[in-house]
Parts: structure tokens; C-alpha cells; sequence
């Protein structure tokens, strides 16, 4: 049976170049080297990049999901990809063997459709928001979940052809959960192993400028596209709740009004409720799609 091959594909915004270069050398550090490795400049110049590393170069910032997707269409191109590994261009693996376990997870299960790393910073903390689960408290604690984090996962290729890649109108914020849910709902298993590590510096969401307009909107997209009409209103009054709950001040709470209001009013791509089915399952694994 032939090896499953992986292919790595990073965004950057060409203000980290050192951070760039320590994950492109742990990268060609690991046990099972990667197919193809492409590096896409979101909007900027292409940094200086090993030889064994393709640059894609777009001419204005698309967004996660827009130079997620052009990576994702490089990488089909060259047609040797089974495996997508996204990475944050902060981020580093510490271990040598991460893509030879995950390889194996994906050998193992045909209908592995996610595997989500675990995040933590220098001193082995993981956030409680890099837990993809409800109960949050033991970040160690692995198994299927019903979303998956951004910064470092895989993603199965097969499982791509079929639902399609990432939401180009989200740009930023649960592009991962869009993603999870058609993956879901087309029986595809999400998996989080915590052994699977990621090394990223302790930051907070509110470090980027559109945050709170940003995952406002696209939660109210995530719910008119994927969710059966009953629900939206229930998860969309659950989340207003938790972030009326949650605020600490009202200069959070305007852009995050604002991109609700605007989540409303404006088209979010094709509508495709997920079936009752799909609903119970993630209910199951913990995570009913209301909160």
C-alpha cells in the first residue's frame, strides 16, 4: 500500500520573517519529509524561500480562507498531495515526527476527514479557546470533536475533492467550523490528538483589529448556511447571550452588533442545511450545533 504524502501549505503577511524561517527549518526537520511545502504572500512580495519551497504570491490580502484556497489549488496542481497540513507562519513544531503520526492516523481511518493539533506556547499552556471542545479543562484529553483549530491541522485531500475547500466570503473567523460541519455532514470524522503539537506564542483573538466585527458576522453565515431553519434563531439568541454575558465593555460590543447586523443583511454563499442526522451526531460528541 502506498504512503499517504504530505503537503504543507502556510500564509504569511511577510512581517515575521524570522518566525517564517524557523518553521520552514522544522518542517524539513521532520522524520517523514513533506511532498511539497508552498508558501503563499498574502498580499505582499514572496519572502526569500528555500528552493524546496513553492511561493504563490496574490496581489491583495485574501484572508485565511483565500490564501488557504490558493495553496490548496497549488497543491492540486502538482496532484501528489494526500494530506494538507496547514501551519501558522508563528508556529512551530517541536517534534520531528508530527507528519509520520499523522499519516498513520490517516492511514488507519479512511474516513478521517480532520486532525486537529494541539496549540501551545513555549511553556506547554494551551488556551482555553485552543481546546476544540466544551469541556475545555484538560487540553491533553483527545478524541472526535466537532470543529478544529486553524493554526495546525490536516486536512484529508479526499475529504476536500469532495466538500470543497474553504468559505472565500468568511476571510477570517470559523472558517474551521464552516469547514468541520460540511465535513460532518457529509460523514467525515474530526479528530483532535493533543500528542500532535504545535508551538505558537500565548496571544489573544483581540490582537487582530477586525476581530469582534469579524466572528459576529461570520457566525451569524455559519448559521444561514449550514444549519436547519429551527435553529438559527436558538443558536444565534445562545451566542448573543454568551457575548452579552461574557463583555466586559461596550467598545467590544459595538463592531460585534455591527458585523451581527451585517451578517443579516448580506449574502454568505450557498445554503446547505445539514440533516437532522448530522445534528444528533454532534450532539453526541458533545457539542449540539446551538452553542
Amino acid at each position: 500500500m502506498r504512503q499517504l504524502r504530505v503537503g504543507v501549505a502556510i500564509l504569511t503577511m511577510g512581517n515575521r520573517p524570522a518566525e517564517l524561517a524557523a518553521l520552514l527549518d522544522s518542517v524539513a526537520s521532520q522524520d517523514l519529509p513533506a511532498t511539497r511545502v508552498v508558501v503563499v504572500a498574502n498580499g505582499v512580495a514572496p519572502p526569500p524561500l528555500p528552493e524546496s519551497v513553492t511561493a504563490v504570491a496574490l496581489p491583495e490580502n485574501a484572508g485565511v480562507t483565500g490564501g488557504r484556497n490558493a495553496a490548496l489549488a497549488r497543491l492540486k496542481e502538482f496532484g501528489d498531495v494526500d494530506i494538507v497540513v496547514d501551519l501558522d507562519d508563528d508556529g512551530l513544531l517541536i517534534s520531528t515526527d508530527v507528519f509520520s503520526r499523522l499519516v498513520a492516523a490517516f492511514a488507519d481511518d479512511p474516513r478521517l476527514g480532520v486532525v486537529s493539533f494541539r496549540i501551545a506556547d513555549e511553556r506547554n499552556r494551551t488556551q482555553r479557546r485552543h481546546v476544540p471542545r466544551l469541556r475545555a479543562s484538560d487540553p491533553m484529553r483527545g478524541g472526535y470533536v466537532t470543529t478544529f483549530l486553524g493554526g495546525g491541522h490536516g486536512l484529508s485531500m479526499p475529504m476536500l475533492d469532495e466538500i470543497g475547500g474553504w468559505p472565500d466570503e468568511f476571510f477570517y473567523a470559523h472558517e474551521e467550523t464552516d469547514l468541520a460541519w460540511r465535513a460532518l455532514d457529509a460523514d467525515w470524522k474530526v479528530l483532535y490528538e493533543p500528542q500532535l503539537v504545535l508551538q505558537h506564542p500565548w496571544t489573544a483573538p483581540t490582537r487582530h483589529a477586525v476581530y469582534h466585527r469579524m466572528i459576529a458576522r461570520n457566525r451569524v453565515w455559519l448559521a444561514k448556511r449550514h444549519l436547519p431553519a429551527p435553529l438559527v434563531p436558538t443558536y444565534l439568541a445562545v451566542w448573543t447571550a454568551l457575548t452579552l454575558l461574557r463583555s466586559r465593555s461596550l467598545s467590544g460590543l459595538r463592531p460585534w452588533f455591527a458585523g451581527f447586523a451585517e451578517g443579516v443583511r448580506t449574502p454568505c454563499g450557498r445554503r446547505r442545511p445539514m440533516r437532522w442526522r448530522t445534528v444528533w451526531r454532534m450532539t453526541t460528541l458533545g457539542r449540539p450545533p446551538i452553542i
